[in-house]
């Protein structure tokens, strides 16, 4: 029973096509035209709707993956992987405008730099990621947050104010989240070697 069981759960993690995981692939897409509109035609009321529909949908996924059971090695893999892209995108976007400075987008880069190296190093030891911790979400939605308003912020003062503390409590707590991660991989290493050696 038990095995039966354990084959269920192993199979529910390896699924595909799953809605959350639809959801994902959608907002993946949503990255080139997003860059089309703040490059090409500088339509930013149209980039905005972009980037809110991103975090719709960032948001439903995850609801819809809890409430139906649909979580997924890919859905794990996807989600992430979008919010970094629009994240890259957005700062390419916003850098090229001229509406942020390089200096806050190195920040931001350094950040995924120093954790991305740090996950190879995990891999070598033979883990696959780390589990989102909750400030790491909230690290993303406050950026999320703060790209749109700073766009608006072009055309409207009182957003871009906004704008800003939005985007410096995210880089904040996106390194904060960061060390985090780093600690929690040491505590995972240091715990897999002491297993090795009482084994």
């Amino acid at each position: 029973m038990t095995d039966q069981a354990d084959a269920v759960a192993k199979s529910s993690e390896d699924r595909v096509w799953t809605i959350p995981n639809a959801l994902s692939l959608l907002r993946l897409l949503g990255v080139p035209l997003f860059l089309w509109l703040v490059l090409g035609p500088k339509a930013d009321g149209w980039a905005v709707v972009v980037l809110m529909v991103a975090g719709f949908t960032d948001w439903l996924d995850g609801k819809l993956a809890r409430a139906f059971n649909q979580t997924s090695r890919l859905g794990r893999l996807l989600d992430p992987a979008a919010d970094r892209l629009y994240i890259l995108a957005t700062l390419v976007g916003l850098t090229v405008r001229d509406i942020i400075p390089v200096w806050l987008v190195a920040v931001l880069l350094a950040r995924e730099i120093v954790v991305g190296l740090f996950l190879l190093v995990l891999g070598r030891y033979g883990y696959v990621g780390l589990p989102v911790h909750f400030l790491g979400k909230a690290a993303t939605a406050n950026l999320l947050y703060a790209f749109p308003l700073l766009f608006l912020g072009v055309h409207i003062e009182f957003a871009k104010i906004v704008g800003w503390a939005f985007a410096i409590w995210g880089t904040g707590l996106y390194w904060w989240a960061g060390v985090l991660y780093l600690v929690q991989g040491i505590g995972l290493i240091r715990s897999g070697r002491r297993g090795e050696e009482a084994a």
